[in-house]
């Protein structure tokens, strides 16, 4: 199962960049493109910023970092011990969207070096959301455009909706999730174009990972 986990991943890598796949990070970009230039970033920065907001939104960066870790490992053992070969095969897809998620946002922060809004001032008046930094580590990977936050927590939620199609209230709650990490991090260490673009491309890992896995289980 390792071995299948390890050797899965390159080639699922490939798959989310091509075909009709590549239609959806072309409007990842210019869905960005749109709220970029249109003002829409800083407006929303501007009417999104406070204390309260921060507040509510800060704890979702440091539950964004744990569930991606811990989720697939209680999945793993839910199988284990109640023999349930779906929920094995959930955890490894789920850490695999997660994996595939984060690499990708982080491939186009290592070209686009976005600079990040000032999450801690509330007010300013210099507009800084139009500022990239194009060539290759301008601005490093943990900042910037799409919101990796965002790409894993879509990437997961969604792999795991495909992989229990018929668990409404499981589909509920990871959508809620995922929305509410990437909403969260719109109105702190992102702009919102940053968590759009964030959830295009995980949504899009997510169905990718999803699917081979429910494809790979149904054939058993």
């Amino acid at each position: 199962m390792f071995k299948d986990f390890i050797f899965r991943l390159p080639r699922l890598f490939t798959d989310s960049f091509r075909g009709w796949n590549f239609f959806w990070h072309l409007l990842a970009i210019g869905l960005t493109a749109v709220l970029v230039l249109s003002g829409f970033d800083w407006w929303y920065f501007s009417v999104t910023r406070g204390s309260v907001y921060l507040q509510l939104a800060l704890p979702a960066a440091i539950i964004g970092f744990f569930v991606p870790v811990l989720l697939p490992v209680l999945l793993y053992w839910l199988g284990m011990n109640g023999k349930r070969p779906r929920f094995m095969l959930a955890a490894i897809a789920t850490a695999q969207a997660g994996i595939l998620g984060w690499c990708i946002s982080s491939l186009y922060k290592a070209f686009t070096g976005r600079i990040q809004p000032e999450f801690m001032t509330y007010t300013s008046n210099i507009d800084i959301s139009r500022d990239f930094n194009f060539g290759f580590l301008q601005h490093g990977i943990f900042w910037g455009w799409p919101s990796s936050h965002t790409a894993v927590a879509f990437a997961m939620s969604v792999a795991l909706i495909c992989m229990f199609p018929r668990k409404r209230l499981l589909s509920y709650g990871a959508l809620l999730y995922a929305l509410f990490i990437g909403l969260s991090v719109s109105i702190s260490i992102h702009w919102f174009s940053d968590f759009l673009a964030g959830a295009i491309l995980g949504s899009l890992v997510g169905i990718i990972v999803g699917r081979s896995f429910l494809k790979n289980l149904n054939s058993r």
